[in-house]
């Protein structure tokens, strides 16, 4: 009998350490970052967020940027090229988010990915597949800057300050939530105290990211 109760209490013990293994996985899975919405309690943060990685580069006026000096604000990043058209798309719903947002402590950041080789972009069209004609515009400062003015671009915009500055960013990130980041636009929303709380990889509209910020920013 006492044979009997050891075999069931570490059974038990058994299936609860199995569980929470399988906790710990869910929680450091991209997926727990990219596509998934809050916890239900908005307000909290969830327990699959990450502490962003902390970069300095440079804006396409010339500025310094540095992400550790902008806590206090919520904070979305986004991974784009000005040759990428669903990061295109985007752009208007941004210019939107920025109009209305900033003010109750919004900041849009846009990380320029400027190693637009032809065969880079041939293999990102392949992965999105996308049939239509793509121009590639310099990674310059100015040339993104000329882009932002046709696009009426408001927010911050970041490139490299030397060189291939924001590849190491994109990298570091890549690494931070465990999954390279390949696909451009990826968005990743920065709560106020510096962790990354959501992501997405795609286009989104202007609802579908105030959906997730409403919670964190200082008006609601």
């Amino acid at each position: 009998m006492i044979k009997m109760r050891i075999i069931l209490w570490m059974t038990i013990l058994i299936a609860i350490g199995c569980g929470q293994k399988e906790k710990m996985k869910e929680a450091t899975r991209p997926s727990e970052i990219v596509n998934k919405m809050m916890s239900t309690d908005k307000s909290k943060r969830p327990d699959y967020a990450i502490k962003a990685p902390d970069f300095t580069l440079r804006t396409v006026q010339g500025e310094l940027f540095k992400l550790s000096e902008n806590r206090g604000k919520v904070i979305m990043l986004n991974f784009w090229g000005t040759w990428c058209g669903p990061c295109r798309r985007e752009i208007p719903d941004f210019n939107k988010l920025h109009a209305k947002y900033q003010k109750d402590g919004l900041k849009i950041v846009g990380i320029t990915i400027t190693s637009g080789s032809a065969k880079n972009i041939l293999d990102f069209m392949n992965d999105w597949d996308m049939k239509y004609t793509v121009l590639i515009t310099s990674g310059s400062a100015k040339n993104i800057l000329d882009f932002m003015n046709d696009w009426d671009m408001e927010y911050t915009v970041l490139t490299d300050i030397d060189n291939n500055e924001t590849q190491k960013v994109t990298s570091d990130y890549g690494r931070a939530i465990g999954k390279p980041i390949t696909g451009i636009p990826t968005t990743l929303i920065i709560d106020k105290e510096g962790y990354i709380v959501k992501g997405y990889v795609g286009p989104r509209s202007e609802e579908v990211f105030y959906k997730d910020l409403q919670p964190l920013l200082s008006s609601s």
